[in-house]
């Protein structure tokens, strides 16, 4: 791709497109076009904002792509239906409440720094300190989102035709991985482990979703608490890019004793090429881990292979999830 002025300073002004995206969801915007109010008048009234406002709102988005416009009437561009109304089962617009939020994006703007230090330059760990409100935020806001992928992951494991399991899912957060398996399995037993603080939501999800009984709650760091043992499956989603690569190994060994013979641990991870460029979602993945975690990186299946290796894992092999883009390594007792 050649680098042009245009594409220079799309780069410079794409907080920009992320303030607008954000501001239509706290607007409710994409759900009250949904309802059939589209022109700004209509909006206005809906969202209780200034005509001007939404009218300057929605060309805004119009052009990102996200609505479309035949004169002065709007409408969800495909899939924003699908993903940006809130009255659809398939609604994903919470996320915008964890990603954009600034406890979020305060570190991008201190990325020079970052890069000197060689990681993040947020107080206390970052993201990693104890008990950390952004984690309780983060379970609500990308609940909806992790449902989906969970869905992905019931499927690839064949949790509907599966024997009883014993599953722990270590930083379970929403709760939405261990709650899709158990599901999909009605002889699913799910162990939540996560700081107590967060797994208060995955609590209500598993309530939520009727398997309350099967579920049962673990607290603490997954560094320092006793996992139990007799597990079929140990869920890593999600969790092991926060670390280097010697503490990916300290959890990865206590994950392999808690297994039983033949059990699996089941890593959902944003999991670049060994290019580390490719896929885009993958590869830019690092720069989040560097600018708020103290040693964290997105790893490719090759490190991901060593470190399940250096734990004691016999096999480990490399799933696609599509449409997800997170990758999964299903590494074998």
């Amino acid at each position: 791709m050649e680098v042009t002025i245009p594409t220079l300073f799309a780069t410079l002004a794409a907080y920009q497109r992320t303030g607008a995206f954000k501001a239509a969801i706290d607007l409710d915007l994409f759900t009250a076009i949904g309802e059939g109010n589209d022109s700004p008048a209509a909006l206005a009234s809906r969202c209780s904002a200034a005509e001007r406002g939404v009218r300057i709102l929605c060309d805004t988005l119009t052009a990102m792509g996200l609505l479309t416009k035949q004169g002065s009437r709007y409408g969800l561009a495909p899939g924003a239906d699908v993903f940006l109304d809130r009255r659809s089962p398939t609604y994903v617009g919470s996320a915008a409440a964890f990603v954009a939020s600034p406890q979020l994006m305060e570190p991008y703007m201190r990325v020079a720094d970052a890069v000197r230090r060689g990681g993040t330059v947020i107080r206390d760990e970052g993201t990693l300190a104890a008990e950390h409100p952004l984690w309780v935020e983060f379970a609500r806001a990308m609940g909806p989102l992790a449902a989906l992928t969970g869905r992905l992951l019931a499927n690839l494991l064949c949790a509907a035709t599966a024997p009883p399991w014993k599953v722990l899912d270590i930083a379970a957060g929403h709760g939405q991985f261990g709650v899709a398996l158990a599901r999909d399995n009605p002889r699913a037993e799910i162990v939540a482990l996560d700081w107590a603080n967060v797994l208060t939501v995955a609590e209500e999800t598993a309530r939520n979703a009727g398997i309350i009984d099967r579920f049962r709650k673990l607290p603490g760091s997954a560094l320092d608490v006793d996992f139990g043992d007799g597990y079929d499956l140990v869920l890593l989603t999600n969790f092991l890019h926060h670390f280097d690569p010697a503490g990916c190994e300290v959890i990865l060994r206590k994950v392999h004793q808690a297994l039983k013979p033949g059990g699996r641990a089941v890593t959902v991870e944003f999991v670049p090429n060994e290019d580390r460029v490719t896929p885009p979602e993958a590869a830019t993945f690092s720069l989040t881990m560097l600018v708020t975690t103290p040693a964290g990186d997105a790893y490719t299946f090759a490190e991901l292979d060593r470190m399940m290796r250096n734990a004691g894992f016999a096999k480990n092999e490399l799933h696609e999830l599509p449409p997800s883009f997170h990758r999964v390594v299903i590494s074998t007792k």
